[in-house]
């Protein structure tokens, strides 16, 4: 029977509820698969192929299209891999791609902890070049009128620069005792300036055994003395003055404790 006829016998049949229409009910199903059967859609084909290819995607209901690790990769195909922190412990820290870290020495760490911790005055040692702006001594002259006037004894050399602004800072807290100047040779070897302010200091110590010597050489020699008797030195320097860093370098190497300030 063809759907037109279905239809116009179903059309003219009678609604009969108590009666039995085997007939009716037949042709009404017949009409009702003929019209609602959804078309074949283009997926549920490529699906079907993709099944009989791979068995194990129809057992789980997916297709290799689903997954993502198809597409993407997984972590253990990336070029890059983090590890986990137990293999951190256990291989090192070259196992982690980060930048490298210098600790601080700790013997560097224990001397400024200590000499945090110190409430009390300390030696303290001033170095710097001769070549430096009147700023720059005006801010020294400050640095060092503070630490004289909180008690703590200032050893520094006779030149310009540097050492003239610690020697007027020095003075100016009116405590002749806490300041202390070691020439590298005899006070006469000193310029006319230096030999003016160096007659306000009532500790003035004078090395003329060492007057035969280059200047460099005295002032290398000096300056060794100065460490010795000092526990911290502050430095006011270049990056390319030479006998300043060998003066912090041999300092450090003495566990003082250094500071080290750069003017370029």
């Amino acid at each position: 029977m063809s759907t037109t006829t279905s239809l116009r016998l179903l059309l003219s049949t009678p609604f009969n509820p108590s009666s039995s229409s085997s007939s009716t009910t037949s042709s009404f199903s017949s009409f009702h698969c003929k019209w609602i059967v959804p078309k074949k859609s283009s997926f549920s084909s490529k699906w079907a192929v993709a099944s009989m290819k791979n068995p194990h995607n129809m057992d789980k209901g997916t297709t290799s299209r689903e997954d993502p690790t198809g597409v993407f990769g997984s972590d253990e195909d990336s070029g890059t891999k983090i590890p986990s922190q137990a293999k951190s412990l256990v291989e090192g820290s070259s196992s982690v791609m980060v930048s490298e870290y210098k600790p601080i020495r700790d013997v560097d760490y224990i001397q400024e902890l200590l000499a945090i911790q110190q409430q009390g005055p300390r030696s303290i040692g001033f170095f710097g070049t001769r070549n430096m702006g009147f700023m720059h001594q005006e801010l020294i002259e400050i640095l060092s009128y503070a630490m004289v006037i909180t008690n703590n004894h200032i050893y520094t050399s006779g030149a310009s620069g540097t050492n003239a602004a610690v020697i007027r800072g020095a003075l100016r807290a009116e405590k002749p005792e806490l300041l202390t100047v070691i020439l590298p040779q005899s006070l006469k070897k000193q310029s006319p300036e230096s030999q003016e302010l160096l007659s306000k200091v009532k500790h003035v110590v004078e090395k003329p055994h060492n007057d035969h010597l280059p200047l460099l050489e005295a002032s290398r020699l000096c300056n060794m003395d100065i460490i010795s008797q000092v526990q911290q030195i502050i430095c006011f320097a270049f990056h390319d003055s030479k006998l300043l860093m060998e003066t912090c370098q041999e300092a450090k190497n003495l566990r003082k404790i250094v500071t080290l300030f750069y003017l370029d």
